[in-house]
């Protein structure tokens, strides 16, 4: 975060001196300035903190808190609820899921057409998988149909999904990518998401927005000044400016 901001208050710096050729920063001068840049410990462990609970690692944040002295800003009891929610989906368990969906909160898809939607297709998807294809088609037409009529953009979905059906080699499927693993993600995601935003939480957690903002204004910076830039985020290893 202190990185994020250092770099921005260096692109500032530079438009007002800025010539016709690029600045060129050394690696000394660079990490002398970054030194300079003070941010308290406290809000660097919130932030971890806040990744780990958002992300649902219970144990991780039972630990950091333990070390670090960090109270998490909800009860971590909760936590564990909304992860075997996400759990059941990751495994393609969406019965199950939607089962401990209204367990936790009805209101969450009486609310949310559009993740009910998605965990319905999530459902159609498993049996496609699974080879079921009679209980597919069934279930495609009682319960996703309907709804498909009243939502154009559901019943794009549908279709999308349907079309499975027409490949034996999925391979060749040009939608092929809703059997992959990361849509099971996507939608656990969703789900996640939606839990937390019924609690009165953040649904996404602060440090990946911070590092696209720093990747953001690191391109910023790059038109601007020559200077040791991360390439490497899970390291932060500074390069040497190249010219």
């Amino acid at each position: 975060m202190s990185l994020f901001w250092f770099v921005i208050r260096q692109l500032a710096e530079i438009e007002e001196q800025m010539a016709t050729s690029k600045k060129v920063i050394t690696r000394e001068e660079w990490e002398k300035r970054l030194n300079d840049v003070k941010i308290r410990k406290e809000d660097m462990n919130k932030l971890v903190m806040n990744f780990l609970v958002t992300e649902g690692y219970v144990e991780a944040a039972e630990n950091f808190q333990m070390e670090s002295g960090t109270e998490p800003y909800i009860d971590l009891a909760t936590i564990t609820d909304r992860m075997a929610v996400k759990k059941a989906v990751q495994s393609g368990n969406v019965e199950d899921a939607i089962e401990k969906v209204n367990d936790l909160n009805p209101e969450i898809l009486d609310t949310n057409p559009l993740l009910f939607f998605h965990l319905q297709q999530q459902r159609l998807i498993e049996l496609i998988r699974n080879g079921k294809i009679e209980e597919a088609l069934e279930f495609a037409q009682e319960e996703l149909a309907p709804r498909g009529e009243e939502n154009q953009s559901f019943l794009e979905e549908l279709e999308r999904t349907v079309s499975l059906l027409a490949f034996e080699d999925v391979s060749n499927c040009p939608v092929g990518e809703l059997l992959d693993i990361s849509q099971r993600l996507k939608t656990a995601s969703e789900v996640n998401a939606a839990i937390l935003t019924s609690q009165s939480h953040e649904k996404d957690p602060k440090l990946p927005s911070l590092l696209k903002m720093l990747i953001w204004a690191q391109n910023q910076l790059d038109e601007k000044a020559a200077y040791p830039r991360i390439n490497d985020l899970s390291n932060a290893t500074l390069e040497d400016p190249t010219v």
